[in-house]
């Protein structure tokens, strides 16, 4: 789970106070003044510029995205956002003639986020963009390909026509160019034969200052937030005060190489799964391999270490545990949730229902640091229903898609199974016992005799007790099981922090100078 760019890149009081005024003046407009009707029918007329015509493919999935923030692209506002309200609605279209003006009126066969449709649109100013979903080679609609709209300013105070131009394309990715990078693209023997066609693994590596190719180098191992790609790498290269630091021989001389987050149902968890595929397998055996070939002058498991924050933050834990023979310490920072007991608020071994608690109230998946409640389950599952082109969440490309690929067994129509029904949140007790393998809690427990003493200096851990996501839960829960161990004692370490938030303190820098620590403990034996 990553919190939203939005929350991390902005003053949480500045937003608040935007969008209670953006509340106020929303509320304002949709008053039923002298009798007259407060929601209104749109239709919206869209063409294809002419230049985008030969790249334009005819099968796709079509979003309306509408939103009160005038801020941001409205296509961006992906993840449901409490401070940029962006409703979206979206549609499954077989075949389109790029030369002919696509016509949208009513609602059929239109699945959207609020409870309000085209035909009654609240009245209002809204910051209007459409994206047409046409690359269905990655897991989201952010993605290389796909065709948009500039974003258009309306307002809504009566029955209308619109009219949009696709006439932006998503670019390539690209790598900023330095001395000390490189890109890696590595086609997958095993995902290849696994999936009947040709897949690649992708990362980006940053070497250490004065780096000498005859040399043999500590290297770590970077997972990103949810979906992070290869290319984050640009982040650190922009960051004038981290690269300063990394050129000035201050910083120690380790090889970072940031994974690839990308999978067929969003992100991959760098795991094996029965729907995405032997991605942990491929990692292990032909991503690392090739990548210490290329640059590390050896293949020693010593000074390999892996970590990350957030769903790199359960990554980087999870592949110490799995593959503790691989890696010699994982340091992971608001991990996802890593024992099932606590899957943030839910209890799959117990509960019925993912979106009503036992009390009866809805269940909010996102809070303040304070407690407050921002977001409930029901809405941010609402919000992947609409992204997926299944019109549920189990190929939205999105946080829960990404859960249901790794932990759930193979479903229908190539989906995999869900743990809760889309709509209702009921919750499978079958599937429920399927996702036990990939339970951290349960895992150490059955496997500690043997787990135990490989995983010895191996493990840290940082959650904020006031986890955005409520994460916190989680990692309690396999706290308390590692104070219960005997033969061996587990000497993890898992620190917390009082009201401290998702991800609060996790950097780049720091957890370098963590691994330096750790290379230098492993020298003193």
């Amino acid at each position: 789970m990553d919190i939203p760019f939005i929350l991390k890149k902005t003053n949480m009081k500045i937003f608040k106070q935007h969008a209670f005024l953006i509340a106020i003046l929303f509320l304002l407009c949709n008053q039923n003044t002298f009798g007259q009707p407060s929601n209104y029918p749109l239709s919206v007329d869209i063409s294809v510029d002419k230049e985008l015509l030969k790249s334009f493919k005819e099968k796709g999935r079509l979003f309306i995205f509408m939103s009160l923030d005038s801020i941001w692209e409205p296509r961006t506002q992906t993840w449901p956002n409490p401070f940029a309200k962006t409703e979206i609605f979206a549609k499954n279209i077989d075949k389109i003639d790029p030369k002919k003006t696509i016509k949208i009126t009513g609602d059929a066969g239109w699945i959207g986020t609020p409870d309000w449709t085209l035909k009654n649109v609240p009245a209002g100013e809204y910051f209007v963009q459409i994206v047409w979903d046409q690359n269905v080679d990655e897991s989201t609609i952010d993605e290389p390909g796909n065709i948009y709209s500039e974003k258009k300013r309306i307002t809504v105070n009566k029955p209308q026509n619109l009219s949009f131009i696709l006439n932006q394309k998503i670019k390539s990715r690209m790598i900023d160019d330095h001395p000390l990078v490189r890109m890696v693209e590595l086609r997958s023997d095993t995902l290849s034969g696994w999936w009947g066609k040709n897949m690649f693994l992708k990362a980006s590596v940053l070497l250490p200052h004065n780096y000498d190719g005859t040399k043999e180098y500590p290297i770590r191992y970077n997972v990103a937030g949810y979906g992070g790609r290869y290319d984050r790498i640009n982040e650190l290269l922009r960051n004038k005060e981290f690269m300063n630091w990394w050129v000035s021989g201050e910083a120690p001389g380790i090889i970072n190489v940031f994974l690839d987050g990308e999978g067929p149902f969003g992100d991959s968890y760098q795991m094996d799964s029965e729907n995405s595929g032997p991605y942990g397998y491929s990692l292990v055996k032909e991503l690392i391999p090739h990548i210490e070939r290329e640059y590390r002058g050896t293949q020693s498991s010593t000074y390999r270490f892996v970590d990350g924050c957030s769903t790199g933050g359960w990554v980087s834990l999870g592949l110490q545990l799995y593959y503790p023979d691989m890696f010699n310490g994982a340091f992971s920072y608001s991990p996802d949730a890593i024992a099932f007991e606590n899957y943030q608020l839910i209890n799959i071994y117990r509960d019925e229902n993912a979106f009503i608690n036992e009390y009866g109230y809805e269940r909010p998946v996102m809070r303040e640091t304070s407690g407050e409640p921002m977001l409930s389950l029901r809405d941010f599952i609402q919000n992947e229903n609409v992204l997926g082109s299944s019109n549920t969440y189990l190929n939205s490309g999105m946080q829960f898609s990404a859960h249901a690929a790794l932990y759930s067994p193979k479903g229908d129509n190539g989906l995999p199974k869900p743990l809760f029904d889309p709509v209702t949140g009921k919750i499978d007790r079958k599937v429920a016992e399927h996702w036990k393998k990939y339970d951290f809690k349960l895992y150490a427990q059955k496997n500690w005799t043997e787990l135990g003493p490989k995983l010895k200096e191996k493990i840290y851990v940082w959650m904020g007790d006031m986890d955005h996501f409520y994460l916190n839960t989680g990692t309690r829960e396999f706290d308390s099981f590692l104070k219960t161990t005997k033969n061996p004692t587990s000497d993890a370490i898992i620190e917390y922090s009082a009201m401290e938030g998702h991800c609060s303190q996790y950097s780049d820098q720091k957890v370098l100078l963590q691994i330096q620590e750790r290379i230098k403990s492993i020298n003193k034996k």
